[in-house]
């Protein structure tokens, strides 16, 4: 039988989550009932998403972006208060791992987002193994590297050219990294893809020749929290749902 305890348990371990040093706590964020039966899986712990957990009678939701971030307001109100209020009234645990999910070498958004994008890995970006260095097997255009990217991800991204050269050497880190451009500057890589960007990540792309490819914040993260669903899924027995709540960002 499938419990909240042991399944907690095997993702906390799995992810080795007390290796992060993290903007939220990871891990089991709203406890529900002990044993599990099905469990739904997101990249946020929107109220669409707790909706279709409802509807599908889920026992859990395991996402990405969970909730109680540092320097939000702690009071349990407004938006905070009605999300709550629906997990609880349905009996429903929340489980979240943000950091510790964007680094897995394995099931990780970056590793997930190099197999989709066929990216080998080389090395990684920061001391908790955020982020990744790596090649493509040949090279290639940036206009051809972003109908790549909106073919695998379903999402156009926004192509920043830094120059008429190809790309072969690249780094990328899901989600709101645009700011480690500098990294990837400093690497020496010709293009680097994350999820945001910010009005100066244009002027530092174009100033060091490093095309930036911003392909969606959601959009590159998707797909760790698929897989770890599937790992989870296939390891005690659960049913389990991907259900995408559409995010243009």
């Amino acid at each position: 039988m499938a419990t909240l305890k042991n399944v907690t348990q095997f993702i906390n371990d799995y992810l080795e989550i007390d290796k992060f040093k993290d903007y939220a706590p990871n891990g089991l964020q709203v406890a529900g009932k002990e044993k599990l039966l099905r469990i739904i899986t997101g990249v946020s712990a929107t109220q669409a998403l707790i909706e279709a957990a409802i509807e599908r009678q889920a026992d859990a939701i395991l996402v990405h972006h969970g909730w109680f971030w540092d320097k939000e307001d702690p009071r349990i109100i407004g938006m905070k208060y009605k999300r709550l209020k629906l997990l609880m009234q349905h009996d429903i645990s929340l489980l979240a791992y943000h950091l510790p999910l964007d680094a897995h070498p394995q099931l990780g958004n970056n590793a997930q987002l190099a197999k989709r994008l066929d990216i080998q890995v080389e090395g990684v970006m920061d001391g908790q193994g955020i982020g990744n260095f790596g090649r493509l097997q040949e090279y290639i255009s940036l206009e051809d590297l972003g109908s790549r990217i909106e073919k695998s991800l379903k999402r156009k991204p926004l192509l920043i050219s830094a120059g008429e050269h190809a790309i072969r050497r690249i780094a990328w880190c899901s989600g709101g990294a645009q700011g480690w451009i500098d990294k990837a500057v400093e690497a020496g890589v010709d293009a680097f893809i994350s999820g945001e960007i910010s009005e100066h990540t244009v002027h530092i792309a174009r100033e060091t020749g490093v095309h930036y490819i911003a392909a969606g914040h959601h959009a590159t993260e998707r797909y760790g929290i698929q897989a770890l669903g599937e790992h989870v899924s296939a390891k005690f027995g659960l049913l389990c749902e991907f259900v995408d709540i559409d995010n243009p960002v």
